[in-house]
């Protein structure tokens, strides 16, 4: 069974299906997450969300990073449930 074309380049699918082979944007989070661009920087500035660090100017996610911190929140919640 292939792929479509808009599931290789969805970073949501690419998450769900095993880790992409590159560094997620800002903009890959705010899409993943469904949530503004700003909601992500701010996360960053504050310390909340999924760990980022920096190539030059960029803000760059290791998809590991990402997954963990999903599933950190998922302990979280389920622990106070």
């Amino acid at each position: 069974m292939s792929r479509s074309r808009s599931a290789q380049t969805d970073p949501r699918a690419t998450l769900r299906g095993g880790l992409p082979d590159r560094y997620l944007t800002a903009d890959d989070i705010a899409e993943i997450f469904e949530v503004p661009k700003e909601t992500v920087y701010q996360w960053r500035k504050k310390r909340v969300g999924p760990p980022g660090f920096r190539i030059g100017k960029h803000i760059r996610y290791d998809p590991a990073d990402v997954r963990a911190y999903v599933t950190q929140r998922k302990d979280i919640d389920r622990a106070a449930a």
